[in-house]
């Protein structure tokens, strides 16, 4: 008899929704409590080191100490240690809150970005979790885009603290310099470099930093803050203030980027100085408006260069319900204002699916016919892939799906899944499309989906919303 999953803390594992190089992420429902979370698997192997499970340990300590509206919610963990008479898959079970809104940076357009106001919005929020992790006396390390999720109501959560380290006692304010290595390129700040043991908090203020540039220009300022970087020397010698997109940032918000993204950590802005920064110290616009609005805010310029108009188009004919929707299963548990504001919704052939993924399309191929013409464009990429299977049971049965990863421009890291599933409803038939990102950089994972999309072998299938 094969292993299986076990029930967690009342939770039963249902679906994988997913995953990253060392973790598996599942949807687990406790059906007493009628509650939805998320459960991520680390499994446990014989190779699995002392180490490693110290950081797990940790990683647990810590976040389940962390109580913010910022910070994604930790709620039970449990250890199932490898053992001949167990019938359960062995592994650490993390279970926590489970971010309907999926990715914050999956709604943010590539070298475009978000407009001032929605930045303002989500940093402020960023910045109030930070603050608190800090005075817990705790240091993230992992700040990136990928860590930045949202909830139902489109509130910003922090998450994965696998690399966070304690610096400062909180009794006393006793603090200690850190010494490991740890971070992504884009994001670490340049005094990780040397061997020299470094502050913790200016860490994670160069990290946010970063990725309020980010957000503002959508993408990051270099692939590396060192001189093998051409952009970030171009940041040193002040060069790179005369180009875009630096030259489109306004004055006063451009001072906050560049205070946090001082060289030298001793200069660098602290908490109480970015609090009171100009910029960051105005009420929020949003302040009185409903998550719908912020949603609406938030994916404008993903609808002005037409990328909503693929990942929905007209699905007229199809059968509704009375607020225009076709639901089926799970949907309902993610349904909010916030959630159909950015369509994070699919209509399939048996009814309308939760999918946190806006790198989605419809083609007028089948699914094998498609699979191929994409094999095709991610060979002309440079993005690997496998040869796509088919699951065979489950609602799911005949879905063909194919792993892919790579490298993109910054030198990071991807991994995920191309999903194509047949689709047929109404006076639609074809293919439904769904490319979800395991590992890397949401945007980069973005950009990837333009590409398939336009390559000019897949363009011409592709199901848009009809211009009115």
């Amino acid at each position: 008899m094969g292993l299986k999953y076990p029930r967690v803390a009342g939770f039963q594992l249902i679906e994988q929704i997913g995953g990253g190089g060392f973790s598996t992420v599942f949807r687990a429902v406790n059906i007493d409590e009628h509650r939805v979370v998320a459960c991520k698997v680390v499994s446990l192997t014989p190779e699995t080191t002392e180490y490693q499970r110290k950081t797990l340990d940790k990683e647990i300590r810590v976040h389940s100490a962390l109580k913010h509206r910022n910070i994604l919610e930790f709620i039970n963990a449990v250890v199932v240690e490898p053992s001949k008479s167990s019938h359960y898959y062995p592994g650490y079970y993390l279970l926590l809150e489970i971010a309907a809104g999926g990715d914050l940076f999956d709604k943010i357009e590539p070298d475009v970005g978000v407009g001032d106001e929605v930045a303002h919005h989500y940093f402020m929020q960023l910045i109030a979790g930070l603050n608190y992790i800090h005075q817990e006396g705790v240091c993230h390390r992992d700040l990136k885009p990928e860590n930045m999720l949202l909830d139902a109501a489109g509130t910003l959560k922090i998450t994965d603290f696998g690399l966070c380290s304690v610096y400062k006692l909180k009794e006393t304010g006793q603090t200690r310099k850190l010494s490991e290595r740890c971070g992504s390129l884009p994001y670490v700040a340049p005094e990780l470099e040397t061997d020299e043991p470094y502050d913790a908090e200016p860490i994670d203020i160069w990290g946010c930093g970063v990725i309020l540039f980010t957000m503002l220009v959508g993408n990051t300022p270099w692939d590396e803050p060192t001189r093998r970087s051409n952009e970030f020397t171009r940041y040193l010698t002040g060069q790179c203030f005369d180009d875009e997109p630096w030259n489109l940032l306004g004055r006063d918000v451009l001072s906050l980027i560049t205070g946090m993204l001082d060289i030298d950590p001793s200069r660098r802005m602290t908490m109480k100085e970015i609090f009171q920064h100009k910029w960051l110290s105005r009420p929020s616009q949003f302040a009185r408006q409903g998550p719908g609005a912020i949603a609406e805010r938030l994916t404008e310029n993903l609808k002005a260069a037409g990328a909503l108009d693929i990942a929905t188009p007209d699905m007229e004919s199809m059968d509704t319900d009375e607020d225009g929707d076709q639901v089926m299963g799970t949907a309902n548990t993610y349904k909010s204002q916030f959630t159909q504001s950015l369509l994070l919704f699919s209509q399939t052939q048996f009814g309308q699916r939760y999918t946190p993924h806006l790198t989605r399309f419809y083609a007028s191929l089948g699914p094998g016919i498609l699979a191929t013409l994409i094999q095709e464009a991610l060979t002309s990429f440079g993005v690997k892939f496998k040869p796509p299977t088919q699951i065979k049971d489950g609602d799911r049965a005949g879905m063909l799906r194919m792993r892919i990863g790579g490298y993109d421009k910054r030198k990071l890291m991807f991994k995920g899944v191309i999903e194509l599933e047949s689709f047929e409803y109404g006076d639609f038939s074809g293919t439904f499309c769904l490319m979800h990102r395991d590992q890397g950089n949401p945007i980069s994972w973005r950009q990837l989906w333009r590409s398939i999309i336009e390559y000019p072998a897949v363009n011409p299938h592709v199901l848009r919303k009809k211009s009115k």
